[in-house]
């Protein structure tokens, strides 16, 4: 027998191994401003005690009966100030009737020295593929568990809400895409304070770093079903291009070589000088678009291309091939790069444009000055989807459905100096059992520097009245029609 600090436990027996905790919040690298990473000891016992400690400051110590470990959230922030950089141990007991006290080996993290963006926004919806009611658009301040509403579907009529996306990470321009059988599809623009409705719908969208434009896709989506496999939904692409919206303008234009009509174009995002505007290219294989699933659909592979922009002169470059799907063998999507300009990062998968659907899509890491990629490690059997950058370029934020393949949330992840990406952590929660019944999905995390102080009520309002920015869309093909019903779909 072993003594032991009164803090904890007087005597114990040493046990060989880490205990079985969830989530499994072990060997991890984590932000010192992210909110207590409460768990469950799964290990049986009938008392349990956790004592955390590090370098510097007062230890936390815990006594459960239940083997939930809940942090106090005051003494948690003030030992992850204290020892930025340095490793974090929680040391875990546990009494058993036949054993007395066993002491684990101690769960090992580190505590980064970089903070992660304040607040992460996403989607939170059902995973049913004709279940449009009851999404919502949350923001979740990461330093604590204190989540707030954004907007509601039922604010325009039980309406669908769309990718919300930011001028870089900054809270104070945001958009959000709006269908609705009763008001239409179009698009707010929330710019500090202020919310208009522009009279087009927009989907995936990248803004400029200088705020003064907006690049979006207009998309021909439908979704279509397999007849067996773990996940049968499918999403497909008909047409789609880019289209480039001037803010003061109010202008709609479409570059020919972001909308040439044998191709499809998606999935926009800039460089963070501004100078390129990176996106997915694939060559239309199908005569019928309005065919679903259309003919050769699962060869449909999307390259990865860039075109240079002159924001001052609002001039184009020629648009070319960063990466093509003929040397990869893979579909491209997804690609954000890094706010320090380092790095991009995107998904690959068998083929098409939805990879939240495709088991076998999966994170890369680019580094942009030599053009050298290489798959994560940090990626599990299961589909890993939208990801976001924090404006340091030391964490991203992605979507995956590991925990079993059909639920997606939301992961963090570390990447250092070298661009190592580090064992990803899920979303905490105050409850250590939330995600157990949780048969909701987050999808589409942003992470942004602060909160967003645009109302709910502005947003509501703003949704159910006429749009107050007319646009003409120089194309028709992937733009819906006035007055033309689209297929009530979701998506994930």
């Amino acid at each position: 027998m072993v003594s032991c600090s009164p803090r904890t436990v007087e005597k114990y027996v040493q046990a060989a191994y880490e205990p079985n905790i969830s989530p499994d919040y072990s060997r991890l690298f984590i932000p010192p401003n992210i909110a207590p990473l409460n768990f469950r000891i799964l290990e049986k016992g009938r008392a349990y005690r956790v004592n955390i400690h590090s370098t510097r400051g007062q230890a936390i110590d815990i006594y459960s009966k239940s083997g939930q470990i809940r942090i106090p959230l005051r003494k948690w922030r003030i030992l992850l100030n204290a020892n930025k950089g340095h490793e974090i141990f929680f040391d875990v007991y546990i009494n058993d009737p036949n054993q007395g006290w066993r002491r684990f080996q101690p769960i090992t993290n580190t505590i980064a020295p970089e903070d992660i963006d304040e607040v992460v926004v996403y989607r939170f919806m059902k995973p049913i593929y004709n279940w449009w009611k009851d999404i919502r658009i949350y923001q979740r301040n990461l330093a604590g568990y204190h989540e707030s509403l954004i907007m509601h579907g039922r604010s325009f009529g039980e309406g669908c809400l769309n990718c919300h996306s930011f001028v870089g990470n900054a809270p104070d321009s945001m958009t959000i895409g709006l269908r609705s059988a009763a008001y239409g599809s179009h698009t707010l623009l929330a710019r500090n304070g202020s919310v208009r409705k522009i009279g087009a719908k927009w989907g995936y969208t990248a803004w400029h770093p200088s705020g003064r434009l907006a690049v979006y896709s207009l998309n021909k989506v439908r979704q279509f079903f397999h007849a067996g496999g773990m996940e049968v939904r499918d999403v497909v692409d008909l047409d789609s291009a880019l289209a480039c919206y001037h803010v003061e303008s109010q202008k709609v234009v479409c570059p020919p070589a972001l909308s040439d009509k044998a191709r499809l174009e998606t999935y926009p995002t800039w460089s963070p000088d501004g100078r390129y505007l990176y996106f997915c290219s694939a060559p239309i294989l199908w005569e019928d678009r309005d065919a679903v699933p259309p003919q050769n659909y699962d060869k449909l592979r999307y390259d990865l291309c860039r075109i240079a922009y002159d924001v001052d002169t609002d001039k184009w470059g020629t648009a070319e091939t960063v990466l093509s799907a003929e040397e990869t063998g893979l579909s491209i999507m997804l690609p954000r790069v890094s706010p320090d300009g380092r790095f991009l990062l995107f998904c690959m998968c068998r083929y098409g444009c939805f990879p939240v659907y495709q088991l076998s899509s999966d994170l890369y890491l680019m580094e942009l000055s030599t053009g050298q990629y290489h798959k994560l490690e940090i990626n599990s059997r299961y589909s890993e989807s939208w990801h976001s950058w924090s404006s340091n370029s030391r964490w991203i934020a992605f979507s995956s459905k590991r925990q079993g393949g059909s639920f997606t949330r939301t992961y963090f992840s570390y990447v250092d100096n070298t661009g190592t990406v580090h064992k990803p952590f899920i979303l905490p929660q105050k409850d250590p059992t939330y995600y157990d019944s949780l048969l909701e999905t987050y999808s589409v995390p942003e992470l942004v520097k602060g909160s967003i102080k645009v109302s709910q009520s502005s947003l509501g309002r703003a949704a159910r009245s006429e749009p107050s920015i007319t646009v003409d869309v120089p194309i028709t093909g992937a733009s819906p029609k006035a007055g033309q019903s689209e297929p009530w779909q979701e998506r994930e």
